[in-house]
């Protein structure tokens, strides 16, 4: 089964908002079939630096687009009740006039977050994490898909919440759903549209990202098969995230033998961090203008 093939770019919400309007405008007259944002509290890695809030400003640069698909990569659960999670999904599916992509994450550790500790919210055990996310989930995908819902749960509880109006998607805005650990894959079998992993952390090499994600496209295969699923009924996205991918837009040679080897196990959707370097820019719209449309007519 051949699955048409996605690029998207991620940008970090640090600009000035006017350069950040110019910036998702050149992006989508690249044509670039996605845009995201990050969801962090604030910048983990440089707590003092500007940053704005994903979904406020989601909201507002979709007014700014008109055909390019936007959404977070992904959202972190622990900052908000489903239910809250699912109005503003809803609302910004109308603002965008129906190009939401719905990203969701469990979240990351206190460990690489200092969120908790800072705003004094709970980070939770692996397997609380993963159990709460199943439950954000099952509320999230109800609540889009339905006019009024109850729910209990071990950790949530909803009493005939009403959604008005229904979302512009149909049954809802597709589903992202971030997973690297056999658990979080499991759930990804049964609500996801679309599968995305990044491979592993900033220094894990090209390699070791490559041999995990094959592994992990292959345990989702199984999942799928256990509960009747057809495997090719999600979409597999990859972001190339980590500091062997930072010359990923030096050259189209580059990009053509990354991108490459993750499209021949499988990848069928590519987001790449908008470039860090000025010097990369040119580049970068060339192969944008070039590489990308060869890829996609398979050449």
């Amino acid at each position: 089964m051949y699955k048409e093939l996605r690029f998207g770019i991620m940008t970090i919400q640090r600009l000035p908002w006017q350069e950040e309007i110019k910036r998702w405008k050149s992006i989508e007259a690249l044509k670039f079939d996605s845009i995201w944002l990050a969801d962090h509290f604030l910048d983990p890695y440089n707590p003092t630096d500007n940053w704005y809030e994903a979904w406020t400003l989601l909201a507002a640069l979709a007014t700014f687009t008109e055909r390019i698909r936007v959404g977070t990569l992904v959202t972190s659960i622990p900052l908000r009740h489903p239910a809250i999670l699912a109005r503003q999904a809803l609302t910004v599916d109308h603002i965008s006039n129906g190009r939401l992509e719905l990203g969701l994450g469990s979240g990351v550790s206190g460990e690489t977050d200092p969120v908790y500790e800072m705003i004094g919210i709970d980070d939770w055990l692996p397997l609380e994490r993963v159990e709460r996310f199943k439950e954000q989930l099952e509320i999230i995908d109800k609540l889009l898909r339905n006019r009024e819902i109850s729910y209990e749960g071990k950790f949530y509880s909803l009493k005939n919440a009403y959604m008005y109006p229904p979302p512009i998607q149909k049954p809802r805005p597709p589903i992202t759903i971030a997973a690297m650990g056999r658990s979080m894959l499991k759930i990804v079998a049964q609500y996801a549209d679309t599968w995305n992993s990044l491979g592993g952390e900033w220094t894990t090499p090209v390699k070791k990202m490559l041999k995990k994600t094959i592994e992990r496209n292959e345990a989702l295969d199984q999942y799928c098969d256990k509960i009747g699923r057809n495997p090719q009924s999600i979409d597999r996205s990859f972001l190339f995230f980590g500091a062997d991918f930072a010359s990923i837009f030096e050259s189209e040679e580059n990009f053509r033998n990354i991108v490459g080897q993750y499209k021949d196990i499988g990848i069928n959707e590519f987001i790449f961090y908008y470039p860090h370097e000025p010097n990369q820019l040119s580049k970068f719209e060339q192969i944008a203008k070039e590489s990308i449309p060869k890829f996609k007519k398979g050449s």
